[in-house]
């Protein structure tokens, strides 16, 4: 009996954190401040494998890895589109400076994500990628949303006419 109760009790907590993660990603989606970051060139032959597209960004070259794991400032122009400032040291930011966690994972900074999941047969619709489109926090955590070309507008597959 007691057995059962501690599994029932263990199986609702987890349900509990995983919506509670589900309802933080929701909230970056809606009201997330948006970020562009450049694509810089990756392995070709990685580009696309299957149904995604390895991803690296631009801005993470200009983080020391010496730095470890941390938060980078980042500033966006009238587009939105973030250029790298310096790493966070706690000093305030201006308008039109944001915060973005990164890691440093085998002599390399990753930002959020290192790959754009995208359905089956629609890959051409990306390959003119230049832009990541992502939805910030106010602790630097992005959520990548899109990928925009280079005039910033958003690619994917159309939606189809009536």
């Amino acid at each position: 009996m007691l057995r059962n109760a501690v599994t029932l009790l263990g199986a609702v907590l987890v349900l509990v954190l995983v919506n509670l993660a589900i309802v933080d990603k929701e909230r970056v989606l809606a009201d997330g401040r948006l970020v562009l970051l450049e694509l810089a060139p990756v392995d070709p032959r990685s580009l696309m494998q299957g149904d995604y597209m390895a991803l690296r960004l631009r801005v993470a070259d200009s983080v020391p890895t010496a730095a470890g794991d941390g938060r980078m400032v980042v500033r966006l122009d009238e587009r939105s589109v973030g250029t790298f400032v310096r790493i966070d040291g706690g000093q305030p930011l201006a308008d039109d400076e944001v915060l973005l966690r990164y890691r440093v994972r085998n002599g390399q900074v990753k930002i959020a994500t290192n790959a754009f999941f995208f359905e089956e047969r629609t890959g051409a619709a990306y390959t003119l990628a230049q832009y990541g489109e992502f939805r910030v926090d106010e602790n630097g955590d992005l959520l990548l949303t899109g990928l925009r070309g280079q005039n910033l507008g958003r690619l994917g597959p159309q939606p189809a006419q009536p």
